[in-house]
């Protein structure tokens, strides 16, 4: 696993908050690009994220939370899909990219179970977050790209 530090710039973003079972995230992608679509956002200049609240392995359904975002520079006008604005904040990450199905993010599970304990360094108050490097409805599993990011101190 090859962990890089990076200092993340701040980032706003418009965000389709998701509670709720993780089963149901497949509707809030939907609902985040549509949105996407309407306000002609392409993906090569609004970055795609994902913000992790807990972990859907062992959180209960009923409280899964996670945040899809794409980077915007304007303030989003109330909308259909209930798409709001937000931040993703500077600081200090270790990230690490991984490549194939986004299902099930190993990296993320090495990132904090493996590399984290054993790094020395401390979290920020912000959770785990992915960039989805590419994304689109013609992407095949095996050619998706995403970093994983770990905020620190």
């Amino acid at each position: 696993m090859d962990v890089q530090i990076v200092d993340f710039p701040e980032t706003k973003v418009a965000v389709l908050e998701h509670c709720g079972p993780p089963a149901l995230e497949h509707e809030s992608v939907q609902k985040i690009i549509a949105w996407r679509l309407e306000n002609r956002l392409s993906p090569d200049m609004h970055r795609s994220y994902g913000v992790y609240y807990n972990d859907p392995h062992t959180t209960p359904p009923e409280e899964y939370r996670v945040d899809f975002c794409i980077s915007v520079e304007h303030e989003v006008p109330p909308n259909p899909q209930g798409v709001v604005n937000k931040f993703i904040p500077a600081g200090r990450c270790a990230v690490v990219r991984h490549l194939g199905s986004r299902e099930n993010v190993s990296a993320a599970a090495n990132l904090y179970g493996v590399w984290f304990p054993n790094s020395g360094e401390t979290l920020r108050d912000f959770p785990i977050f992915f960039h989805y490097v590419n994304v689109g409805p013609q992407l095949q599993e095996s050619e998706m790209i995403t970093d994983v990011y770990l905020p620190l101190l």
